[in-house]
């Protein structure tokens, strides 16, 4: 069972420092100081805790090997990057020689190296391919029945393996030479037509130049992600603004619709009224016109009938005319009585000329 150390008992009294305490000791407990108000037991119980574990809640013996197995895997992560960066400039080397045998004519001194070094690396790679380690059952069956030891048979003769190794540091050197500046020529171009000797010398400087540019790129990383949530917030905070001011334009439109509400009412009541006026107008003219066509129709048939009626009457008269001129001829011979006829006759030419005169005026 824990007990209470005397520094944690002795700040038992104190709230406020003990709960900043427990606060600080855990950080990644999401815990406020309400909740250790509230319970007071299990502040004195995390106090108690924070001199035993670390803020990740850890013990504080467990941290220590945990960073003393984390050193041990960086060194041997360490030792296994080198010896795979010396194992692809190798392979780089017998590439190259390769693609410039294509090109170039190559003695035969350089093609027995490469060639030496090149069944040097396949081999050493099928032996490892070859090689079971702990965690392979050391009773599975063997690819093609080979071995490592049978395949380490294959390395190239002693005095060929000699005569490599001897070369191999030269021209390991001349190849990272060769990378390291264009390693320089690809970071400061500018630097490409300089001499050798000052080549190396700013070779010396290029790491810490390289240091500093990754230092720069992890700062600027680092600044466009607080940038990034800065405008995340910022965009939250001006969406909740425009949220805001189109509920208020929102509501200033309603107020200003409902103000011109009656004005626009009024004008789409006049509007129907003049509209309504010019359709009355428009009926009017209509049945006016309906009406005239109408007196007109009858006009015209009342003067046919009377230019009939005066046809028929015309008609009549002249018949009688004849019959009184026939008349007026057998008894032009008479007297009194012929006078009495020639009366009768120039009344009827009188009667006759107004008949004709009255058809006249009704003919359209």
């Amino acid at each position: 069972m824990l007990r209470c150390p005397d520094s944690v008992c002795s700040s038992v009294g104190k709230g406020d420092s003990l709960h900043h305490q427990v606060l600080a000791a855990f950080p990644l407990c999401p815990l406020t100081e309400e909740d250790l108000t509230e319970n007071p037991l299990f502040c004195k119980l995390l106090a108690t805790l924070s001199q035993h574990v670390d803020h990740t809640g850890l013990t504080l013996h467990l941290r220590k090997e945990l960073e003393k197995t984390e050193k041990e895997l960086r060194s041997q992560k360490l030792c296994w990057l080198r010896l795979e960066s010396l194992h692809r400039l190798l392979k780089e080397m017998v590439q190259e020689h390769r693609c410039s045998q294509h090109h170039s004519i190559v003695s035969a001194a350089d093609d027995k190296f490469y060639d030496t070094l090149e069944q040097c690396l396949i081999v050493a790679r099928c032996a490892k391919q070859l090689d079971p380690s702990d965690t392979i059952n050391q009773d599975q069956s063997l690819i093609l029945g080979l071995s490592a030891e049978k395949v380490l048979n294959q390395m190239p003769p002693k005095q060929d393996l000699w005569q490599m190794k001897q070369r191999l540091p030269t021209e390991l050197q001349k190849h990272l030479k060769k990378k390291l500046f264009s390693l320089l020529s690809y970071y400061q171009p500018e630097w490409e037509n300089e001499s050798e000797g000052l080549k190396c010398v700013k070779l010396s400087k290029l790491p810490a130049l390289l240091e500093s540019e990754r230092n720069r790129a992890e700062s600027l990383t680092e600044r466009n992600r607080e940038n990034a949530t800065l405008l995340q917030r910022q965009t939250h905070s001006y969406l909740s603004e425009l949220l805001e001011c189109m509920q208020l334009l929102q509501t200033l439109v309603l107020d200003l619709r409902l103000k011109v509400q009656k004005d626009l009412d009024r004008k789409k009541i006049e509007y129907f009224e003049a509209k309504c006026e010019i359709g009355i107008q428009k009926i009017r003219a209509e049945m006016l016109e309906v009406q005239l066509d109408t007196y007109t129709r009858d006009k015209i048939a009342a003067h046919r009938k009377i230019t009939e009626k005066l046809n028929t009457e015309l008609k009549a008269a002249q018949v009688e005319k004849q019959s009184l001129e026939s008349k007026l001829a057998s008894f032009e011979i008479y007297g009194r009585e012929f006078e009495i006829l020639a009366e009768e006759y120039s009344r009827l030419q009188q009667e006759i000329a107004t008949k004709s005169w009255a058809l006249k005026e009704f003919t359209p």
